[in-house]
């Protein structure tokens, strides 16, 4: 199993902002069946070093990780939105049992 984990920054992290993107970003688990696993949190710490929310998904193999990322659903809609949001991206990919 796959593992991806990818944390966003956003430009501005008012509460509106975060509920419209976690919201987003957990749409996915209906549209993209390459999910094995999905979950999105919201920082609660609020530190200078923290990021605001983090994306942890799961696949079965790395090909489905890779076609998850040009899934027309993740490349045409979550990932504009998330670059137009995020000031910082930062993603961890490992393999998992």
């Amino acid at each position: 199993m796959i593992t991806h984990i990818v944390f966003f920054k956003l430009h501005e992290p008012t509460a509106a902002i975060i509920g419209t993107t976690r919201e987003l970003l957990e749409s996915m688990g209906g549209e993209i069946p390459l999910l094995r696993h999905l979950e999105v949190g919201v920082d609660v710490i609020r530190s200078e070093r923290s990021y605001d929310l983090a994306l942890v998904t799961k696949f079965d193999s790395l090909e489905d990780l890779q076609a998850y990322q040009v899934h027309p659903y993740h490349a045409g809609t979550v990932v504009p939105h998330m670059k137009s949001v995020s000031s910082a991206i930062a993603a961890v990919d490992y393999v998992s049992a």
